[in-house]
């Protein structure tokens, strides 16, 4: 199934309906690709493909002479050792994620994200690492690089969690801190809709570790405007609970609450300086993974390692 990108990015729910994940994230990227061609933003196409710009001094035996006669540029090819990114992607699988006001959840666009960055990241030659958590690590592996890693690495996400827990992150990234010792980026893709005192203290630990941490926060458009239509039934995803809601008559008491997590959260990540891209799951994933590549530096210049002690 062809997806067209466009100016607005590619349509989340057209992408969805895409039932095989690798398949979904290789549009993500190709859509990713044909707007950096089409970005006047210098160096992202470079730093997406294969190759560098020529510095004074490089091997002309590695310069792509083909480019050069296309682009009038002078790109030199890259290896392995120069793409050697150490990325560990902390997903949230809890009860919270697997609320959709859309045709698909919080969990799937999660794991969708996750697979595309994964995909995108070892098409690079870096290595990744995935754990999966609700009220701690349920799975986990290891950042590797090859194609073999990057297939058990999207089997793990194409099984749909069960997401009968409740979200502990304190617990996890306790757990991944000790599951990783060597500097790496990590991404962490969560709702974060748990008070910042129930995790700011292991988050405070794994950046001290000097990892270099980045929170993707995913929330469902009602979510942040409690547009559900008329009254009725809801459960809490966390804690089970059930409650009779009038969403007219709830509205302003629950936006300023938002508001307030939100401002808690935000200052919590920048207070142990985390960045942070909040994420609405009717954004396109193309503009999203553009953002995070701009934003966190994904594609370059981060936690570089040798790959070759992968592991």
């Amino acid at each position: 199934m062809a997806i067209a990108p466009s100016q607005t990015g590619i349509d989340p729910q057209a992408l969805f309906a895409i039932r095989d994940l690798e398949m979904r994230a290789r549009v993500v990227v190709e859509g990713l690709r044909s707007g950096l061609h089409r970005s006047p933003m210098e160096g992202f196409s470079v730093e997406f493909t294969e190759y560098r710009q020529y510095s004074l001094g490089d091997d002309l035996r590695y310069l792509d002479w083909h480019a050069l006669a296309r682009t009038d540029r002078e790109y030199i090819k890259k290896f392995e050792d120069e793409t050697n990114l150490r990325c560990h992607i902390l997903l949230d699988t809890s009860r919270s994620m697997l609320f959709g006001s859309l045709p698909y959840t919080k969990s799937e666009y999660a794991r969708t994200l996750a697979a595309t960055l994964a995909y995108f990241l070892l098409h690079q030659r870096d290595v990744v690492g995935l754990s999966l958590f609700d009220s701690r690590i349920r799975d986990y592996m290891p950042s590797k690089w090859g194609p073999g890693h990057l297939h058990q690495l999207l089997a793990k996400l194409e099984r749909k969690p069960e997401g009968r827990r409740p979200t502990n992150l304190g617990n996890a990234l306790e757990e991944v801190a000790k599951l990783n010792r060597k500097r790496s980026l990590i991404l962490i893709l969560s709702d974060f809709l748990t008070p910042p005192e129930k995790w700011g203290v292991e988050l405070g630990y794994l950046v001290a570790m000097s990892h270099d941490v980045r929170a993707v926060q995913i929330l469902d458009p009602a979510e942040q405007s409690l547009e559900f239509g008329k009254a009725a039934q809801w459960e809490d995803l966390e804690t089970g609970n059930r409650l009779y809601i009038d969403p007219s008559v709830a509205r302003l008491d629950y936006l300023e609450k938002f508001k307030s997590h939100q401002v808690a959260v935000k200052q919590s990540l920048e207070e142990r300086g985390v960045w942070l891209q909040t994420v609405s799951t009717d954004q396109p994933l193309d503009f999203v993974l553009l953002e995070m590549i701009q934003q966190s530096g994904v594609a370059r210049n981060m936690a570089r390692t040798n790959p070759r002690e992968s592991g």
